[in-house]
């Protein structure tokens, strides 16, 4: 009786996903055209895949939750209030993505915390600016290296690298910012695991992550209702995204990251969305089924 069942429940599995989780995402990555980097790790199982996950690549906006947690981490210390206002300015605006440039007035105020929600809830570029005109540039990559991610480095202020750069041959190779895969999938592994940040701060980030707007990376593929902490990142050659995603068998970190992309078109269809929306929906459905009948 027992193996009639253990057979019924085999045979009820759909057969594609009945396989490992390096045949599910490694033909996406070769078949990508762009320079791929893939880093997956089930935080309750151990489980992982990498693939050029030990790879310097570029981050673009991705590399906005460093400076979330920096932030976090300076109210925590007590260096900044979340509550302390920022006044918006003509001269801080900058282009791309976000809503202060265009729908805010000059004189605006906010608090940091709020100046926080929209640097990850839509990537806003201004918004970011504000953040790390109260942290540091060099304070976010100094926290990083502390926490054992030497690679994981902002840059400059956003659309401001010729003038605030604090390193120019990192930001003419990577843009905005650096990190690895595997660094990315350490970093959101700390923040889920560990006691660096105090729960009330650590919840925050969270929840902060869990607001991103962004609906054609890593959340187009999946299920209605499935968590997705995560902040990603677009310029013309790169697609990246990162964060944690709640699975029926335990959270998963998870980070995409691609550059030198022959799609380099602004539109949902980006090659480089698909490959992230995929890696997802790959991750999500193989996680979906308890390892011991996914396992040969």
């Amino acid at each position: 009786m027992l193996t009639a069942l253990l057979v019924s429940a085999l045979l009820a599995i759909d057969p594609a996903t009945d396989t490992t989780l390096e045949a599910r995402l490694a033909p996406l990555a070769k078949g990508h055209q762009g320079k791929t980097a893939l880093a997956v790790k089930n935080l309750q199982t151990g489980e992982n895949y990498y693939h050029n996950a030990d790879e310097v690549m570029p981050t673009a906006s991705l590399i906005k939750i460093a400076v979330l947690i920096e932030l976090y981490a300076q109210a925590q210390e007590g260096k900044l209030h979340l509550s302390d206002r920022v006044t918006l300015r003509s001269a801080d605006k900058v282009p791309g993505s976000g809503i202060l440039t265009e729908h805010f007035s000059d004189g605006a105020e906010f608090s940091l915390r709020d100046a926080a929600r929209l640097m990850i809830a839509f990537s806003d570029n201004t918004a970011t600016n504000l953040v790390l005109e109260r942290t540091g540039i060099q304070a976010v990559n100094k926290r990083m290296a502390a926490w054992g991610f030497p690679q994981t480095r902002i840059n400059a202020k956003v659309f401001r690298g010729s003038t605030t750069s604090v390193d120019p041959e990192r930001t003419r190779r990577y843009g905005l910012g650096s990190t690895t895969a595997r660094e990315m999938v350490g970093l959101l592994e700390q923040l889920q695991t560990s006691a660096r940040l105090r729960p009330v701060y650590k919840l925050a980030v969270l929840n902060h992550l869990s607001k991103n707007d962004d609906k054609y990376k890593f959340k187009r593929l999946l299920p209605a209702g499935v968590t997705v902490m995560h902040k990603d990142g677009s310029t013309d050659d790169t697609r990246t995204d990162a964060g944690l995603m709640h699975t029926p068998t335990g959270i998963v970190a998870m980070c995409v990251l691609t550059t030198n992309n022959k799609d380099r078109r602004w539109v949902t269809e980006n090659a480089g969305n698909l490959l992230c929306a995929r890696v997802a929906k790959e991750v999500y459905e193989y996680f979906s089924v308890p390892s011991s009948l996914t396992q040969p």
